[in-house]
């Protein structure tokens, strides 16, 4: 690969037809930092957190109507099984029913509840549409690759409905905006989202000796519900989002540090919703009768602060802390470099976030000066998200629509926003690159190519997307096609445009 191949396609999202390749790819790359737009105009109507947060709470609401519409009739119906009286999230997969097990019509409540699940299922697969449509027309690509970077970093996975329609709001709102700034303002607009709230149940965690715990244990037995400390939050945020694991931290300070964050809820949605200080429905709320009194203990040092402050001072502590730099760096180095991170690049770019207390353009700055990043062999394998965006900016292709995108990122393994697990997808070759998933790519490179491969030239096209040529094999494989299309959908699964 030419430097400029790399700026094109290692740091940016693939090359576009009828673009000038840069003549200086390096500056290339810092001058994107001036062109960067957190809302551009393809998400000027994305969905809001604010929005999501009006919706969960009417479906939250007829959630509730339907338990205790069930609840009414289990006395008189046997049909009503343990199945069919368990949330949604805990049933088994299957496809929706438009009638009950037993043939019965639905309520009007319960018609009500199904109409609001495909309202946030819609919230959800419209964020997909305008994300992809994003990438398809950024006009910094590298920092647009870093959005997508940083969204698996600090991962959620929309697979129960109180995420689904919060995820695409989270990248829109947590992440692009904070992309070129601190990594510390960053934390803490990833950590007070709702979506990383819901999704890691920080929302429900209440401290034991909190006023709320209090009055609870006095209500009769019979009506006191289950609640208690969740750590799902502060576990994750110390060893994936921060330190990274085996880093010094304990169970105890993940316990303390859960303890910090007990009253850091959602608004209009956690327990203790709407006595705190918050906004609307879907904003980041502190209740403090959520909240456990006392200092707390994490790494060695005390955080006496009382109510908000005292997680937010543990935060502004794990963002700058040397542990962090050195996580960040290799998750960066691997992403852009290689599955095997060179100790020297990461070196590098660990200095610059130490030296700058996380300035993140000072970080990647480090990044593209490392001569590691520069190597001419293609040592990453595209991600089916890297692979989709940039074949689709090879073909010209400025807007997809959102089934399309959907089904197409279903297909080749890699649902957006859904990789099932706070860490993320994936960003090593033995993840993506077995036989069946490039036989995926394969189908969709043809499906492409009848779609627009008559009126594509694939040599010409190949002397666009690899500025200072692509390979024998890949020339001599596009020479031989039988036809444009053919030779098109060669290209497109050819060893240059898998790997980057």
């Amino acid at each position: 690969m030419s430097d400029t191949a790399i700026a094109l396609n290692r740091f940016g999202l693939g090359a576009r037809p009828g673009e000038a390749p840069p003549a200086d790819p390096r500056r290339w790359l810092v001058a994107q930092f001036d062109r960067y737009q957190p809302r551009p105009a393809v998400l000027a109507d994305a969905p809001t957190a604010v929005q999501a947060g009006e919706y969960l709470r009417q479906y939250q609401a007829i959630r509730q109507d339907v338990r205790q519409e069930r609840r009414a009739q289990a006395p008189a119906d046997p049909s009503m099984t343990d199945t069919a009286m368990a949330p949604a999230s805990r049933r088994p997969a299957g496809p929706r029913q438009v009638a009950q097990a037993d043939d019965t019509p639905l309520t009007e409540t319960e018609r009500m509840r199904q109409a609001l699940r495909r309202q946030g299922q819609g919230l959800y697969t419209r964020s997909i549409g305008l994300r992809m449509n994003a990438a398809l027309t950024a006009p910094a690509p590298f920092v647009e690759r870093l959005v997508h970077f940083w969204a698996n970093h600090f991962a959620v996975s929309a697979d129960g409905m109180r995420v689904t329609p919060l995820a695409g709001p989270f990248e829109f709102e947590a992440i692009r905006p904070h992309v070129l700034g601190s990594f510390r303002d960053m934390l803490f607009a990833v950590e007070q989202h709702p979506a990383m709230l819901a999704f890691l149940d920080q929302a429900q965690s209440v401290g034991p000796n909190s006023v709320f715990a209090q009055f609870a244990a006095q209500r009769p037995v019979a009506t006191q519900r289950k609640f208690g400390l969740n750590e799902n939050l502060a576990r994750e945020i110390l060893e994936l989002h921060t330190l990274g694991v085996r880093t010094g931290y304990t169970q105890a300070d993940v316990t303390e540090f859960a303890r910090a964050m007990t009253g850091w809820t959602i608004a209009g949605l956690g327990r203790g919703a709407g006595r705190g200080q918050g906004g609307a429905p879907g904003s980041f709320q502190f209740a403090p009768r959520l909240h456990e009194p006392g200092a707390r203990t994490i790494l060695g040092k005390s955080y006496p602060q009382e109510g908000v402050a005292q997680a937010a001072a543990v935060l502004d502590m794990l963002a700058v802390h040397p542990s962090t730099a050195r996580h960040i760096a290799t998750k960066l180095v691997r992403h852009f470099v290689a599955d095997d991170p060179p100790p020297a690049a990461v070196a590098r770019v660990e200095a610059a976030f130490l030296q700058s207390n996380g300035d993140l353009p000072t970080v990647y700055r480090a990044l593209i000066a490392a001569p590691e990043a520069w190597g001419a062999q293609a040592t990453k394998f595209k991600t089916p998200w890297d692979w989709s965006v940039s074949a689709l900016r090879a073909l010209g292709i400025t807007e997809f629509g959102t089934p399309q995108t959907v089904g197409l990122l279903q297909q080749l393994g890699q649902p957006v926003w859904r990789p099932g697990s706070p860490a993320g997808w994936d960003d090593v070759a033995a993840s993506w690159a077995g036989p069946d998933a490039v036989l995926r790519r394969v189908e969709a490179a043809e499906r492409f190519a009848n779609r627009v491969g008559q009126v594509i030239d694939p040599r010409a096209r190949a002397a666009e997307l690899f500025p200072g040529g692509a390979s024998a094999a890949t020339t001599q494989a596009i020479a031989r096609a039988e036809s444009p299309p053919q030779g098109l959908a060669l290209l497109l699964v050819s060893p240059d445009f898998l790997r980057r």
